[in-house]
This record gives C-alpha cells, sequence and structure tokens, in this order.
C-alpha cells in the first residue's frame, strides 16, 4: 500500500482516499444500507407475535450433551418463520401447536446465537398473552383459547 500524504495540501488527497477505504469495511457497509434491519425477521422491533408451528429439540454444542426444547414459530407480521428457544423446566408442555407466543431476541452477541444452542436467535416470553415464567412456576393457569 502507498504511504499516506503529508504535504500542506495534502488534505484533500487524505479525505478522498478515507473515502474510499471506509467502504471496503464491513461493519461500515452493513451500517450504511442498514443491512441488519433489513435481514432481520423482526425488522428491528424488540418482539413480535406469531403462531407455533411445531415443537422440536436442538442438540447443544460440545461440551454439553443436552436437548434443548425449542418451536417453530410463524410470524404474524411477515409470515416469516424462526425458530425459537423455550427457557424453563417443563415449559415446553405449557405450548401446544397452534398457539400465540410473542417472542423476543435472546441476547447474543451482535443478534446471534447465544450460548450452546446453535441457530437459534429468539425465545418465548409468552403464550396467550400469559407469561410463560408465570405459567412454569404454577402461579398462574393456562387460558383457553
Amino acid at each position: 500500500m502507498a504511504k499516506k500524504s503529508k504535504g500542506l495540501g495534502s488534505g484533500k488527497k487524505l479525505q478522498k482516499r478515507r473515502k474510499s477505504l471506509r467502504k471496503k469495511d464491513k461493519s461500515f457497509k452493513v451500517r450504511l444500507f442498514n443491512l441488519k434491519r433489513k435481514s432481520d425477521p423482526l425488522k428491528g422491533s424488540p418482539q413480535a407475535k406469531g403462531i407455533v408451528l411445531e415443537k422440536f429439540q436442538k442438540e447443544a454444542k460440545q461440551p454439553n450433551s443436552a436437548m434443548r426444547k425449542c418451536v417453530k414459530v410463524q410470524l404474524i407480521k411477515n409470515g416469516k418463520q424462526v425458530g425459537a428457544f423455550v427457557p424453563g423446566y417443563n415449559a415446553i408442555k405449557m405450548i401446544n401447536e397452534h398457539d400465540e407466543v410473542i417472542i423476543e431476541c435472546i441476547g447474543g452477541k451482535q443478534g446471534r446465537a447465544k450460548g450452546d444452542i446453535s441457530g437459534i436467535r429468539w425465545q418465548v416470553i409468552k403464550v396467550n398473552d400469559q407469561s410463560l415464567n408465570a405459567l412454569v412456576r404454577g402461579k398462574i393457569e393456562k387460558g383457553r383459547r
């Protein structure tokens, strides 16, 4: 790579060079073209409503050997299908197919999967407008729909 200009009138050249090299930076492009929002199934919102299509289990990555309980959810706002983790002991029993759930981001680094569950970026927080946490603890009973 060529050396930087250092003369009195080199400001213009340095600016031009900075502008051209900035476009090669991946994080700058993602920010410039709003790629996160375009590729995000929730379209930038923190939570979204969806319908449960099926329940499934996903094997945890090494060195763990658990079967993580997950559900496939079809979002109401745009029809996209995402996999969502169901947190809590025996919480999967509180969710049936065709239930309405609210999902939110698990909170992994830069919107990616968290922990030992590969490919799962969302988690269930409510089932039929009732908190999943309260259902698991036995504070409330599941509502009829």
